[in-house]
């Protein structure tokens, strides 16, 4: 984005906060009739949200009031939900609970990721806001409050909730791996090397064994879990190219009947 901006001539600044008077100053002298935020992990302070006489406007990535916070696309996922989109909001001094100015939804299909919604949702936020902020500035939208008792909220995905827990169901195993698809990437342990999971589905296949044990589904491989099969389709051993379930364990026979409980 920002090489972009600058092959466009548009002026970058950087600033590691908005709270400072200078920060404030600099962008003061645009004098923008509204600023615009999108993927910013800080709060703005008030002296900011009254600079423009039109507000400041958000493009946040889900259907607000819910996944306010910093991982809607991956909590979306994690939740289960079978529809997202984007809302434009117009700031205030909390986290995502401005009101809502505009919405647009859009349905998850079971291969989705965090990385293929992102980038869906990035096009469809940006169409949407060329739309809003013109509407917006003519007086053409009512701002809709949110409804607080409705909220809930993201957590910050960190490196460590990538892994995998067998005792969890299959569905919710299978939820986790598209939520944190590409970062920071699921996975679990084999012969004391990393295993990740690229790719995976709830088997239909029912099975009798320990959680965590690999069992055989056609060519491939499942993991029997806390509840149903994971069947794998894509894992990368540390060290290693991703390879399709059948080619791993091609290569690697003695991977069936193996156990992944650490």
């Amino acid at each position: 984005m920002k090489t972009e901006a600058i092959a466009l001539g548009i002026p970058v600044e950087e600033v590691a906060t908005l709270r400072d008077d200078f920060s404030v100053a600099r962008l003061q002298s645009y004098e923008p009739g509204a600023i615009v935020v999108a993927a910013f992990s800080h709060i703005l302070p008030r002296k900011v949200l009254d600079l423009p006489p039109h507000g400041c406007l958000n493009v946040h990535p889900s259907l607000l009031p819910r996944h306010r916070g910093p991982s809607p696309i991956a909590a979306s996922l994690l939740a289960g939900d079978t529809e997202t989109g984007v809302t434009i909001m117009l700031m205030d001094e909390g986290l995502d609970t401005g009101p809502i100015l505009t919405q647009e939804r859009v349905g998850i299909a079971d291969t989705d990721t965090s990385g293929s919604l992102t980038d869906s949702l990035a096009a469809l936020g940006a169409n949407l806001l060329v739309d809003t902020v013109g509407r917006w500035a003519d007086g053409d939208i009512a701002p809709r409050r949110q409804d607080d008792l409705a909220a809930t909220y993201s957590e910050k995905i960190v490196a460590r909730d990538a892994l995998l827990d067998w005792r969890e169901p299959a569905e919710i195993l299978w939820r986790r791996i598209r939520a944190y698809s590409p970062w920071p990437g699921c996975y679990t342990t084999w012969k004391g090397k990393r295993l990740k999971v690229h790719a995976a589905s709830v088997a239909s296949e029912v099975e009798s064994a320990e959680v965590g044990c690999v069992v055989p589904l056609g060519g491939g491989a499942g993991i029997a879990t806390g509840r149903g099969i994971l069947k794998l389709v894509t894992v990368q051993l540390e060290g290693k190219r991703p390879v399709t379930v059948e080619e791993f364990v091609r290569g690697q026979s003695d991977f069936i009947n193996s156990s992944l409980i650490l």
